[in-house]
This record gives C-alpha cells, structure tokens and sequence, in this order.
C-alpha cells in the first residue's frame, strides 16, 4: 500500500511555508508521496478575498513541480462543496483502493479537530501528522496513538499576509515560493484579490 500524505488547504496564494513544509515531509520519510489538496471551499473560512481555484492549482503546481513525491491535486474540485475532509477521505479510498491516507494539520487545525466534520471517524480510520504553528501549543502527553507531533521547522509566512502585502504594493519576494516570484505571476496575484 502506497502511503500519501494529504497537505490540504486553499493555498490562497502558496508560500514558502506550505512548500518547505512538504519539503521536511518527504525528505524525513514520513510519507511515500504528499498531495497538496488544493480546496476549492474551506467550511472554516469565509470565502470572500478566495481566488479562483484553478489559478490556485497552477500556482501550487509551478511552486513544487520541481519537488521530487509532492504532488498537486484538484481532488476536491469535483465534489460537494464547502470541502469536508471526511467526505475527501472516504471518495479518495474508493478512487484509490492501494494507498493509505493520512493528513497533514497544523497544531492551529489540531486544537480545533473536535470541530471538524466528523473528525472523530477521521481519527478512528487515519493517521496524522500535525506540525508546530507559533502560539498553539500541543500537549504531547495528550495524543492518541495514531497522531504524530513532527519537529517541523516554523514558518512564519501567511497567505493573509501576502494579500495584504500585495495590496500595500509591498515587496513579497521573501515569502514567494521563487517559482512564482515574478512581475507576471503577482500582477495576476494581485489583481485576482482585488476582484
């Protein structure tokens, strides 16, 4: 059985915290492959300030395409939204009977996992990664068994804070992945969040 990591998320733009991320994770072995799961509706978000998905997809796919096991998927695309990770997790199974599934969280999303739609079968059925998040710290003495604390490094960039930057006409050339970090891509960045 396959073991893919799924790093869901709006990538609302990709940065190079959700690309080093994915980085660590292959590299350490934690996973045989690891799919950003770009989500075209996060129930936990609002979706005003959301670009569109598709640009979404093609900017996670310049940032990893040279990024040997991390894979970019539009899985989400074609079902019911707002994206509820139990309903993904259960069409993945039966898209994809030889691989094993577990999931990428934050420390932010593991403090709020007993908020998740259905987050007790996830548990019950998956494995998970959470990695640190500044300011939410984790009780490691408190974990079940099936849910790893991994000594990620922390990066301190936001997708919020490159929207914002982007409309204050900053320089966001240190939280760009460098794939994406030209006049061309954050024009379109731009002008995308100020539809």
């Amino acid at each position: 059985m396959k073991r893919i990591t799924l790093f869901g998320g709006s990538f609302n733009p990709i940065h190079k915290g959700h690309v080093g991320l994915a980085e660590y994770v292959v590299r350490r072995g934690l996973t045989d492959e690891l799919w950003l799961m770009v989500s075209p509706q996060n129930p936990l978000k609002q979706s005003p300030g959301l670009m569109d998905e598709n640009f979404r997809l093609s900017l996670a796919e310049r940032a990893v395409a040279d990024i040997d096991r991390v894979v970019v998927s539009d899985f989400e695309f074609s079902l019911p939204r707002p994206s509820y990770t139990y309903d993904t997790l259960q069409a993945l199974k039966k898209a994809y009977p030889n691989c094993t599934f577990q999931l990428l969280i934050g420390a932010d999303n593991w403090l709020c996992f007993d908020k998740w739609y259905r987050g007790a079968d996830i548990l019950q059925e998956h494995n998970l990664l959470v990695y640190p998040r500044e300011g939410y710290p984790v009780d490691m003495q408190q974990l079940p068994n099936n849910v790893q604390f991994i000594d990620a490094p922390l990066f301190p960039w936001s997708s919020t804070q490159i929207r914002e930057a982007l409309l204050k006409n900053l320089d966001v050339s240190e939280i760009l992945p460098k794939e994406l970090n030209n006049e061309e891509i954050i024009s379109q960045v731009k002008r995308m969040i100020q539809i």
